[in-house]
């Protein structure tokens, strides 16, 4: 049992040794891989260049392909407008469609079958004002559990006030008292 000890070497030994017998045998080959300079029919783009050695710094040419993001047919024809009753962004940080739905995400996708949600920014808008005669109102938001909590508005200024949670506008009707 010893000797099988002493004469088997351990399993880092036999790494090491394995790792310079790889070493040397690589480093002949070295001088005969393709360069920069020497492209090759079997190169192509993106494909790693061996480094030169120039005043014992390595030089590293390495060229990327970089993917261009594209839009497909399918989404040029479902059009530009962000929703189809509002044509232009809700905020300034916000990416017009045409250049959101890009990229892989939306290669493969038949926007013909997608949902098209009216905006409800403008839905809003379209919505009647509210007048009231008393000076606070309340925005419940409808019943049940599709509604908002109850919202107390104050009415105070002559312009009109939108409840904060689902954007109808109150007005407060002034009369003239002489």
């Amino acid at each position: 049992m010893l000797s099988r000890v002493l004469f088997a070497p351990s399993r880092a030994l036999r790494h090491q040794t394995e790792s310079l017998r790889s070493f040397y045998s690589c480093s002949i080959r070295f001088d005969s891989l393709p360069t920069k300079d020497m492209p090759t029919a079997t190169m192509s783009r993106g494909e790693f260049v061996r480094p030169r050695v120039a005043d014992q710094a390595m030089v590293s040419r390495v060229e990327t392909p970089i993917a261009r993001p594209k839009m497909p047919e399918a989404v040029k024809e479902y059009g530009f407008e962000q929703a189809p009753n509002r044509y232009e962004t809700w905020s300034e940080s916000q990416r017009p469609k045409s250049e959101a739905m890009r990229g892989p995400r939306f290669e493969q996708m038949d926007p013909s079958s997608q949902p098209q949600s009216l905006s409800a920014m403008e839905l809003i808008n379209n919505y009647p004002l509210q007048f009231t005669q008393e000076r606070v109102t309340s925005c419940d938001g409808g019943d049940g559990p599709l509604g908002h909590p109850r919202v107390f508005i104050n009415l105070d200024k002559p312009e009109p006030k939108p409840c904060p949670y689902c954007g109808i506008r109150y007005q407060k009707i002034d009369h003239d008292h002489h």
